[in-house]
């Protein structure tokens, strides 16, 4: 019997994502890689969706193979009615499709700093790297697929705020001490959805995927359809590959600047009585581009405190003019309650004193 082309796919998708992680050469001594042997656990998030079905279902025949222990988990939001009768089918599902073990997690959602949905991602991944700990697993696999890629592409180059909102998604990054990895970047929902079928696997449909209050939802069912109409087919394989691309020089970019920042830290006068502990130098950055300074700028903010999902492209600009001078003012505020102000050949960082 032929293996359908789509779960063919998807299953490629999960062996090149754990090969990594299971090669056999002798481990030496300073080597830090992480490594899975037979035995370890492998968590894969889920949903319920055709996406991390996919994903558990391959991860669990790849997994099979080499030994892993796979762990379905799964994250009540408790944002829709039911989603704890949800939860409980979704166990029953991934125990169904031969999840070693499963769990699920219900999390209380803050929506007030950045909405429903930054709010919902940020105690989803919480929960799961919790979840990671408790099962002493690294590893946790999450199915976003190739259209997610191009939707999150999308969004960022309309809210215009850079090349990290438009390089998308990371292919993998850490979380407390957790690695989460997304196998399925280059995998289509298409694709997910027919090895589905194929293996006959019964999906959910979230409605928050359809409802036009959230804006991915918008963009998923009403400006996609519109881009592939009239640019033609392929705009989200188009964007999905351009924000891989993008994503190779920001991080190449970005490294360069962490050196930046550590020299412009090193050579700063010390910190001051009425800091952070934190200040640097402007000097190193004298005769920097642009591309290169705004990184510094950054990260110095960020080191002083500032929340990233609050530093707007606005307020990295503001503070790239105070560190190079080309600006007028001496101090300006940032998010978090942080002031950033030039102190002789420093740039230096204090509470921002509360109003009377």
């Amino acid at each position: 019997m032929t293996l359908h082309p789509a779960v063919a796919a998807v299953r490629l998708g999960v062996r090149q994502e754990l090969a990594p992680f299971l090669e056999v050469s002798p481990r030496r001594e300073g080597d830090d890689r992480l490594r899975l042997v037979p035995g370890d656990a492998v968590l894969v998030a889920c949903s319920g969706g055709a996406d991390s079905l996919a994903l558990l279902a391959a991860t669990v025949f790849e997994g099979r193979k080499v030994g892993l222990r796979v762990i379905g988990v799964t994250v009540d939001h408790g944002l829709q009615e039911g989603s704890a009768e949800h939860a409980a089918r979704v166990v029953a599902q991934m125990a169904a499709l031969g999840a070693h073990e499963t769990a699920s997690i219900r999390v209380h959602v803050d929506v007030a700093a950045g909405g429903v949905e930054a709010g919902a991602r940020e105690a989803r991944y919480a929960a799961l790297a919790q979840l990671a700990d408790h099962f002493g697993s690294f590893l946790v696999l999450i199915g976003h697929t190739l259209n997610d890629q191009a939707e999150t592409a999308l969004l960022g180059l309309t809210r215009g705020s850079g090349g990290r909102s438009i390089a998308g998604m990371r292919p993998a990054f850490p979380r407390d001490d957790v690695w989460f990895h997304r196998p399925l970047l280059d995998i289509t929902r298409a694709q997910t959805e027919a090895a589905c079928e194929a293996e006959g696997i019964d999906v959910w449909v979230d409605p928050h995927n359809s409802d036009p209050r959230f804006l991915r939802s918008r963009v998923r069912h009403d400006v996609l359809p519109v881009l592939e109409r009239e640019l033609g087919p392929g705009v989200a394989e188009t964007l999905a590959r351009t924000a891989g691309q993008l994503r190779r020089d920001m991080e190449y970019l970005d490294a360069a600047a962490s050196e930046r920042f550590v020299e412009a830290v090193e050579q700063s006068a010390g910190p001051s009585e009425q800091g952070l502990g934190f200040r640097m130098g402007v000097a190193p950055l004298a005769h920097e581009d642009a591309a290169m300074t705004t990184r510094v700028a950054r990260l110095a903010a960020l080191a002083a405190g500032c929340p990233s999902s609050e530093l707007a492209a606005v307020h990295v600009e503001a503070l790239t003019e105070l560190l190079t001078g080309s600006g007028r003012g001496r101090e300006i505020q940032l998010p978090g309650h942080v002031t950033a102000y030039r102190e002789g050949g420093d740039l230096a960082f204090r509470r921002t004193p509360p109003l009377r």
